[in-house]
């Protein structure tokens, strides 16, 4: 099978299309067909390496992924063949303490697709039977293909750590990204006030389509002075981040007193200063985020999949151009998710 890997870690260069035999599905597994797989940061990052993380070269990457469950393993049941499905990314052990409270994303081996083991950027791929989702057979693969990691990050992070609510003002920063522009929608279903801050004013007017009341461009000015402005001197009751030490200054300054800070990632680096006097005076809140339990995912999906909320396709590409795909995501040129299709409708 046609995969794309990288054979060590580093810059695109380490990239290449390679043939790889096709995966064979355990008892409890089932064997997909990738029609797509959609670019996260995550990616990037798995590429030019995560300290700590070890990985068998080369490497398939890839978390976001629908097609066609085409075999099953022996303990599966045999209605899934044919099925029309994306997958679940957040891998949990299922037996610790954690998973039987339900709390998959805090399992004690917790994995992501992609990340921690082979993933979607190639023409099959073999994954727990128990992470597979049904998709609407109106559905295309490719929008579909755009769903599982942006949506359940930005609902776990918004509403189950962040707990908004109506009315509650929230910055989210990154509005071009995928997590973003999931967020922003959540955010207003939720019937909160969104300031969505991004960096051109074609982005910026793309984020009101999707539902933000206003937008800052931070490189015109300071989103955190911005914000103050904004609000009366207030602050927003809710931060959503994930750049790291490049804005987490300008972030916790953002905040209302009693305000919360969600971060679920750090692309600009792991180490960031916090103002301590800004911490324990105006009583703030710094919680970390990561995927989603398996329910949290239900209850996004449904919402996707209804149309409450839609995914947002920057572009289309084929898995042969996955190197210049993730050109694209590096120079944070698009809007939403960036798609790799791998094969066509069926």
């Amino acid at each position: 099978m046609k995969a794309l890997v990288f054979d060590q870690h580093g810059g695109l260069e380490t990239l290449r299309i390679a043939d790889l035999p096709v995966p064979q599905p355990g008892s409890f597994d089932a064997l997909v067909r990738v029609h797509a797989a959609a670019l996260n940061h995550l990616d990037l990052h798995t590429r030019r390496g995560i300290p700590g993380l070890k990985l068998p070269l080369p490497h398939v990457g890839g978390s976001d992924v629908a097609g066609v469950v085409g075999q099953v393993g022996s303990e599966v049941g045999q209605e899934w063949l044919g099925r029309r499905v994306i997958i679940n990314p957040a891998l949990a052990c299922g037996r610790c303490s954690f998973c039987r409270a339900g709390e998959q994303s805090l399992c004690d081996q917790f994995k992501i697709l992609g990340e921690h083991t082979t993933g979607g950027f190639a023409e099959y791929i073999v994954v727990p039977a128990t992470n597979l989702y049904a998709i609407p057979n109106d559905y295309s693969f490719e929008q579909a293909a755009a769903v599982p990691l942006a949506f359940q990050t930005a609902w776990r992070a918004l509403i189950g750590q962040a707990k908004l609510k109506p009315g509650e003002r929230v910055a989210i920063l990154g509005a071009g990204g995928g997590v973003a522009t999931a967020a922003i929608q959540i955010a207003k279903l939720t019937g909160a006030y969104v300031y969505a801050i991004t960096s051109t004013p074609e982005k910026e007017q793309r984020a009101r389509d999707l539902g933000a009341d206003e937008t800052i461009n931070y490189r015109n000015s300071d989103f955190a002075k911005e914000l103050w402005q904004r609000t009366g001197k207030r602050g927003v009751h809710v931060v959503l981040e994930n750049v790291g030490p490049a804005t987490w200054g300008q972030s916790v300054r953002s905040l209302a007193r009693g305000g919360r800070l969600v971060t679920f990632g750090a692309t600009t680096g792991r180490a960031a200063e916090t103002d301590l006097n800004l911490l324990f005076f105006k009583q703030l809140h710094l919680i970390g985020s990561t995927m989603a339990n398996y329910a949290e995912f239900d209850a996004v999906m449904g919402l996707v999949f209804s149309g409450k909320l839609r995914p947002v396709v920057d572009r289309v590409l084929r898995l042969d151009d996955g190197i210049e795909a993730q050109r694209l995501l590096e120079s944070g040129e698009q809007f939403g998710k960036i798609v790799l299709e791998v094969a066509g409708e069926e």
